[in-house]
């Protein structure tokens, strides 16, 4: 029987799972369901000092669906960070834990750039024995024009900056939240673990446009006859986020951003982030979605839009596919099998040089030439010498 729990960053999780940071961990109600299911760890909705700020609207939601069919392939949304006075929340973080005393549970921060919103918020939080912090940079609209979320992530020098606030206040450990709406990501990210983050969380939505409805003429999701631009996610966006887990994983494990991890090593194996996590978010619904994170790199696996459209019995349905996966293989651990399929990634041209050299033999073998000094046969020597022999050496001589 595959063992799930994983020891991250000094916490013991019974399962990778983790409810992502939005509405699935909302409130104290929600965040306790999550726990009753068996849920690994929950970051709860983002928060900040002052919720006044945040005035979230209806609709807020537009989906994607397979054509002919009920299947969700995608989910935009404008949903803003927690409306819920920062005090309730303190309350709620200590009614949890002492509710749930052995369970992992994160607090998802945001503020503003500065100093003493990002130590108080830290300070008053770990009072509540809230387990780690998990850094909002990453959120891709609502409050753009306070510098807030992904605005504060694509930039990396404030990102340095606010990261060493957090790291000098913070004695619990401390995950940045990476946005995907960046040319690479490996370098915000890499900033911010020089900056003293134990982990890196990725990717958060995609800002995107989910459609124009062709009888009205608006954009979805429609508020009096209006919108912006939201985050994507769902399944959709996976393949997108298995990209970026590599990107990030190849750098903390294996030494930079599209340099590949050396085949038939292991993890670890060089760089200079061998002791920080990486948790992956992004389109997971199955057990066999999460495993290719693990593959990747990965420590733990976040889950969101996929609690919203199934609910919190997913997890089932995740721990199963999960050890079914790793029994098929005989892995017992997941860092048994955690970053494998990284060694597999290489360049295009190192692409074309392995073809070419498998077609290269393919045809000395079809020649019934030798390439192995195994190959000799005592019977047939004289024979494979000579097909060894060149043609334009024999026509000179």
């Amino acid at each position: 029987m595959a063992d799930l729990s994983v020891t991250v960053d000094g916490l013991t999780l019974p399962n990778p799972f983790v409810i992502g940071s939005g509405p699935p961990g909302t409130n104290a109600n929600v965040i306790g369901k999550a726990f009753d299911e068996g849920w690994g760890a929950v970051i709860a909705k983002t928060i900040s000092l002052d919720a006044t700020k945040v005035v979230n609207v209806a609709p807020r939601y537009a989906r994607m669906r397979a054509s002919g069919s009920r299947e969700v392939l995608g989910w935009e949304n404008i949903e803003l960070i927690s409306d819920r006075p920062f005090d309730v929340w303190l309350d709620e973080f200590r009614k949890i834990k002492n509710d749930y005393p052995d369970r992992v549970l994160i607090a998802s921060i945001m503020e503003e750039c500065e100093r003493d919103a990002w130590v108080e918020i830290i300070e008053r939080c770990e009072e509540t024995g809230v387990d780690a912090f998990e850094l909002n940079f990453s959120c891709p609209h609502g409050l753009p024009e306070r510098k807030m979320g992904s605005a504060m992530g694509q930039d990396p020098e404030i990102l340095a900056e606010v990261c060493g606030w957090v790291n000098a206040a913070a004695t619990k450990p401390v995950w940045a939240k990476m946005t995907p709406n960046v040319t690479c990501i490996v370098d915000p990210a890499r900033v911010a673990l020089e900056a003293g983050c134990e982990g890196i969380s990725a990717i958060n939505t995609i800002l995107s446009v989910m459609g124009v409805n062709l009888d009205t003429l608006r954009p979805e999701p429609t508020v009096e006859g209006y919108t912006v631009p939201g985050g994507y996610s769902c399944k959709a966006v996976r393949p997108i986020a298995l990209r970026m887990v590599m990107e990030l994983a190849t750098m903390m494990f294996g030494g930079g951003c599209g340099a590949p991890i050396p085949e038939g090593d292991e993890l670890p194996i060089a760089g200079a982030f061998l002791d920080r996590s990486l948790s992956a978010i992004g389109g997971v619904e199955t057990g066999e979605d999460a495993a290719q994170f693990l593959l990747l790199g990965a420590q733990t696996v976040q889950v969101c839009t996929g609690v919203m459209i199934h609910g919190y019995k997913l997890l089932t349905t995740l721990a199963d596919g999960l050890s079914a996966f790793m029994d098929k293989h005989g892995f017992e651990r997941i860092e048994d099998f955690r970053g494998h399929s990284l060694r597999y990634f290489t360049t295009h041209a190192e692409l074309v040089r392995r073809q070419a050299e498998v077609k290269a033999a393919e045809r000395a073998a079809k020649a019934g030439m030798v390439t192995k000094d195994a190959a000799w046969e005592g019977d047939r020597f004289v024979e494979q010498s000579d097909k060894l022999v060149s043609r334009g050496s024999d026509e000179e001589n």
